[in-house]
């Protein structure tokens, strides 16, 4: 079906509004975290023209609510809510939600007659000498009237003897499929501007979709998953919302405006939530850009049944905002960064309550536990964007105080920047807002809001893509349609939880204006949708040190986003692409490797390498105690990579590491040569690489099952005894080769002030490459592929934590003090 309002009607803006209803958490929370009470929306403000009959429950449609499960305002208030409510009287809900629906639906019909009445008349007037309307106007008035009333009576019909003759296996969701889909017409007529009366009436077709909806969910809400009707309903809500969505996206922008007391129109241009540092906290706010002003706001904390409004924290009129240059910012008090093995704590703890949440599901567990694990998920989500951004955004009042933002990427810096530049760039004027003018502002920034939930992944509906887990591999080839000369470099930025962080940088290519990198990377995705590609010129100037975060801002030459479509994307093949940005085009090739595929331990096929190949077999060959692979990769990297920020996390370009890795497995002449000139990104890659393809893991298969054991143990002097045994169980070359590693990494921690890799941190990247078990042995150990952060992730982890936190651990010592306990492992 058309939508009526683009047939010359008044824009729909409040479809937008009512469907915001639909959103998790952002609402039930204040920016500090807290937990506000839940307000229901007042019905005429936000939902003209809907039917207040019995089970119109904006309430209900709000996703995955935490706590509180609404119910309709039907009669049956003796009956429970949420984990309690057990499934008959859910099936007796569901007779009481459908006979409220019929019951207005009866309604809508005796609408639909009425307004085909004075459509005949106005019809046989239009071939007369003195028409009243057009058929043009009349067919774009009344437009498809005649078809909708059909297809509602149709329905009606069907459904009217099920809810007559109550069966509690009764299936209606193909009836609201089937209903959904021919509502749906084709959009084939062109915009007409014709004023008309009867406004109320003609806004009932597309108002009966957003009421099905909210009955959809009412309905999904008291079916138990195992009903034959439960998929049929999921597919017609799903119907539904995209109907709703695409209504949204084709509102006339001119609806995104509000009107001053002056009279003036003042549009929304951008808004989303950002981090702000605010008198040495930081508080989620929501940022609304309008035309000429940029306003800062937070949702009020508001009694139940009251319309939810934003609260103003402070605005900047565009005409009194500057960016300050590094040089020209003040001084601020330092900006507490949460250190990196906290955020990949609170990742982890994430992760395994996931894990709890899919085992629930999978167990049909009460949805009271769910509730509270999803929750508990969103508080952590909730602190994990608080806490991760660490990109200060700057901005300044001309006429007063500095506001500082911490974004997680460059990508949102520099979009917010040209955002305000490109409006700046018109002729505008100071201001003050006065009470009134800032409370009509404030109080339209619910209705206008484009971004309704805060983004974290428990907003996410079950059935939404969860992204991809695994490695990306990126080449970033060249670039094209640079002006002038310059010093160029890209960066990779992919979303994780929620946020963006930045993943690869290409070397810089100088005084160019057509850089060839043709560099490769490998990206480690955590439930990732976006690739982002960034093109800066590389600024030598000290003078330009940014004082908030003591590193020079480079200028961004362009910028470009793509989605990660799993079809696409996850083949064998090389896909090619081009991002176009700012005029310039770079161009790239990706491809995807899931997490289980890359993770195989694979033999290798020769045995003269050392690549794939058991380190007993390696060692003995070279007459070695630890193979000379590791011994100058760590050389090299303590020469002069253990300063280097981010060692062994940041990804060295993957074909310098294939390059390593020939030379080593050829035990070629110029190994040496090539490794002083090498990047040291690839050096500390190519020993992560040697330790991930060993045949079995360094810490052995055999071992595998009774380090996770001991790990978990919680008497300190059992646990000591636990771990030091198995260590004197390991091989020789085993042993010395992981304690020739432990005390390398172990000095790369010292330099941690510097290098910013804790012993959490190498922990974190080394763990699973040492202990990960082989193909033969993972079956029973593996979790999803899925869940980076699984139980025996976790685990691997602080295996090799427990080592690095240990005192010096000698070989010799070691062997000497055996212990009387069982060797049996």
């Amino acid at each position: 079906m058309e939508p009526l309002s683009h047939r010359g009607l008044p824009r729909l803006s409040w479809i937008d509004t009512l469907y915001s209803n639909f959103n998790y958490g952002a609402e039930d929370y204040d920016a500090e975290g807290n937990e506000e009470p839940k307000a229901l929306p007042e019905g005429s403000e936000t939902m003209p023209y809907i039917d207040e009959s019995p089970t119109m429950s904006p309430q209900l449609s709000a996703r995955g609510q935490e706590s509180g499960d609404g119910v309709s305002p039907t009669p049956a208030d003796g009956l429970s809510t949420g984990g309690e409510r057990d499934a008959g009287k859910g099936l007796e809900m569901r007779k009481l939600v459908l006979s409220g629906f019929l019951a207005s639906e009866e309604i809508y019909i005796n609408q639909l007659e009425a307004l085909l009445l004075p459509m005949k008349p106005l019809k046989a007037t239009a071939t007369t000498s003195q028409p009243v309307l057009t058929l043009q106007q009349i067919e774009t008035i009344f437009y498809k009237i005649q078809d909708i009333y059909e297809i509602h009576k149709e329905f009606y019909d069907n459904l009217c003897p099920k809810v007559q003759q109550w069966d509690s296996n009764i299936t209606m969701g193909h009836l609201f499929q089937k209903l959904e889909l021919k509502v749906k017409g084709p959009k084939d007529s062109k915009e007409s501007h014709t004023s008309v009366t009867m406004e109320a009436l003609l806004y009932k077709p597309i108002d009966r979709v957003t009421r099905s909806t909210l009955v959809l969910h009412d309905l999904l809400k008291h079916t138990p998953s195992d009903h034959p009707d439960y998929p049929l309903l999921q597919d017609a809500l799903r119907i539904s919302q995209n109907f709703l969505s695409s209504i949204n996206e084709d509102i006339d922008p001119r609806r995104t405006a509000v009107t001053t007391p002056k009279g003036e129109t003042r549009q929304l241009i951008k808004d989303g939530f950002l981090v702000e540092l605010s008198e040495g906290s930081r508080k989620l706010r929501h940022v609304f850009l309008f035309t000429d002003v940029l306003l800062c706001a937070k949702l009020k904390k508001t009694a139940v049944g009251k319309h939810q409004q934003y609260d103003c924290k402070w605005y900047v009129p565009l005409a009194d905002l500057v960016f300050p240059s590094p040089e020209e910012s003040e001084h601020c008090p330092q900006v507490h960064v949460i250190p990196d093995h906290e955020l990949e704590d609170m990742k982890m703890k994430i992760s395994a309550i996931k894990s709890e949440v899919q085992k629930e599901k999978a167990n049909k567990g009460q949805s009271r536990a769910i509730e509270r694990l999803k929750k508990k998920m969103f508080e952590n989500e909730f602190w994990l964007l608080l806490n991760s951004p660490a990109i200060p955004f700057r901005i300044h009042n001309r006429n007063g105080k500095s506001y500082l933002f911490l974004l997680s990427s460059d990508y949102e810096r520099s979009e917010w920047r040209e955002a305000i530049q490109k409006l700046q760039k018109k002729d505008l004027q100071a201001f003050v807002l006065s009470s009134v003018e800032l409370q009509v502002l404030t109080g339209s920034c619910f209705k206008l809001r484009t971004v309704h939930n805060i983004p974290v992944t428990s907003n996410k509906d079950d059935d939404e893509s969860p992204g991809l887990y695994g490695f990306l591999h990126v080449i970033v080839h060249s670039a094209k349609g640079f002006k002038q000369s310059a010093n160029l470099y890209c960066t990779l930025e992919v979303d994780s939880f929620g946020y963006f962080v930045s993943k690869a940088k290409t070397r810089v290519f100088r005084d160019t204006t057509e850089p060839q990198w043709n560099e490769e990377f490998e990206i480690e995705l955590e439930g990732s949708q976006s690739l982002r590609i960034l093109c800066y010129e590389k600024c030598y100037d000290k003078t330009k040190l940014n004082k908030d975060n003591n590193e020079i801002v480079d200028k961004i030459m362009g910028k470009g986003q793509i989605q990660l479509d799993p079809q696409a994307v996850q083949t064998k093949n090389w896909h090619m692409d081009v991002i176009e940005m700012n005029g310039i085009k770079v161009e790239f090739s990706m491809k995807f490797t899931s997490r289980d595929m890359s993770l195989k331990r694979t033999p290798s096929k020769k045995q003269t390498g050392v690549f794939g190949v058991k380190i007993s077999v390696v060692t003995k060959r070279e007459r070695s105690k630890v193979p000379y692979i590791v011994r100058q990769c760590i050389e090299e990297v303590e020469k002069r990579g253990i300063e280097e920020v981010g060692i062994y996390r940041i990804s060295g370009v993957a074909t310098d590491i294939q390059a390593l890795k020939a030379v080593f497995d050829a035990n070629n002449k110029d190994i040496l040569v090539m490794l002083s000139d090498m990047d040291i990104n690839a050096i500390a890659g190519t020993l992560k690489l040697y330790f991930r393809e060993l045949p079995e893991p360094l810490l052995t298969d055999r071992l595998y099952p009774a380090f996770m054991e001991g790990i978990a143990l919680s008497d300190p002097a059992a646990k000591e005894n636990c771990m030091m045994h198995l260590l004197r169980s390991l091989p020789d070359p085993n042993l010395i080769t992981f304690l020739f590693l432990l005390e390398h990494l172990k000095r790369v921690a010292e330099k941690e002030p510097i290098n910013k890799m804790s012993l959490h941190n190498l922990a974190t990247v080394f763990g699973p490459t040492l202990l990960r078990p082989s193909e033969g042995e993972s079956k029973g150990h593996l979790t999803l592929a899925s869940d980076i952060w699984s139980h025996d992730v976790m685990a691997q982890v602080q295996v090799l934590l427990y080592y690095l936190q240990h005192p010096p651990i000698s070989f010799t010592e070691l062997k000497r003090n055996t212990l009387y306990f069982s060797t049996d492992v």
